[in-house]
């Protein structure tokens, strides 16, 4: 009896050791995931600042090729975990995404899942024509310049905005514009009529009314205007001339709409056969203003026209010293002698085209 008695008493402490030990390595066990997991979600992870844009139909797998490539993280065992756990996999979606340095995964995988793009400024100048505009858009947008382009030259969309085929390019007005990477052409569009409404305050389309043209015609001239002169100075002063002419019925005799009519604005010298280019395009020719922009006109040019400058001015020339400025004349024989001088410059630097 004795005996047995020991024998228990030996047994028990060394199971309750056995147990202690089993508790105290499942609860190290615990605490190392639980920092481990603590770490995937919370520790800095991003490296670097990044933009990273998530094409329309990317997988999963595309994104974290993509931060790979781009050298992003510094933990990608951690952003597969997080994503695994948040349902990032099935849930991709595209866009334009700023990630900052110092974020966490956690921060990661909310931004990507959320689907909330960073926008970007989409910038437009110096474009003449539609496909020039296709081109610079498409160089900031997810889109394609020929399904940009292909919006832009339907007569149906140009009818739904309430404009012709001629007068579509005045509701694009050259500035610079926050939009996302996903912006479809239909969206851009959608978003220039926007701006195009909102440019057209009751202000300004009383400065239209007062000059006795409509806000159409205001971008119809301004276009012109940009084309003659790439100084703001001198953009009011050519508005004025033009308008004193449109008043007087005179025709507006534009280089600019020649070339136009021709395909070719390197023309520099435009010739008295030129001006006889059968298009209704063409000033010399057609009485007021053709039936839509020769270009993009930008801010400043449709500006001018809205402030143009009230002068008895009918004509101008470029000066002869090549210097971009003008020289105004009030009658045709002062004109002539302006323009006499111009052409003189012309032929002395052989200058024909």
């Amino acid at each position: 009896m004795a005996v047995f008695q020991k024998s228990k008493t030996m047994v028990f402490p060394k199971v309750g050791k056995i147990s202690m030990v089993v508790f105290a390595v499942l609860l190290i066990g615990v605490v190392i995931w639980a920092f481990q997991t603590f770490g995937y979600i919370f520790n800095p992870n991003v490296v670097k600042d990044t933009v990273i844009t998530i094409p329309t139909g990317a997988s999963y797998g595309d994104v974290e090729k993509m931060l790979k490539e781009q050298q992003v993280l510094e933990n990608y065992k951690a952003f597969r975990w997080v994503a695994k756990k948040k349902n990032y996999k099935s849930s991709v979606k595209p866009g334009r995404y700023e990630l900052k340095k110092g974020w966490n995964t956690n921060q990661v995988v909310n931004k990507l899942r959320s689907g909330v793009q960073d926008p970007l400024d989409v910038t437009f100048n110096n474009v003449r024509t539609f496909p020039e505009l296709a081109g610079k858009v498409a160089a900031y947008l997810e889109t394609d310049s020929i399904s940009l382009l292909a919006e832009f030259m339907s007569d149906a969309v140009a009818q739904k905005y309430g404009f012709t085929k001629e007068t579509f390019p005045a509701m694009f007005i050259p500035n610079t514009y926050e939009l996302y990477w996903t912006t479809t052409p239909s969206q851009f569009i959608e978003r220039m009529k926007k701006e195009y409404d909102r440019f057209w305050s009751a202000e300004r389309k009383n400065k239209a009314n007062t000059l006795g043209i409509n806000p159409l015609e205001v971008s119809i001239l301004a276009s012109i205007v940009q084309e003659e002169t790439n100084l703001n100075t001198d953009k009011p002063i050519i508005a004025g001339v033009y308008v004193n002419r449109l008043k007087r019925g005179m025709p507006l005799q534009a280089c600019p709409t020649v070339k136009f009519a021709l395909g070719d604005f390197s023309i520099r010298r435009v010739t008295t056969e030129m001006t006889q280019t059968d298009s209704p395009y063409n000033t010399y020719r057609i009485a007021g203003l053709p039936p839509g922009p020769i270009t993009f006109p930008d801010l400043s040019s449709i500006n001018a026209v809205l402030n143009a400058q009230n002068h008895d001015y009918y004509y101008f020339s470029a000066k002869e010293d090549f210097s971009g400025h003008t020289t105004f004349a009030r009658t045709l024989t002062e004109h002539n002698r302006n323009a006499s001088r111009y052409q003189q410059a012309l032929n002395e630097k052989k200058i024909w085209r």
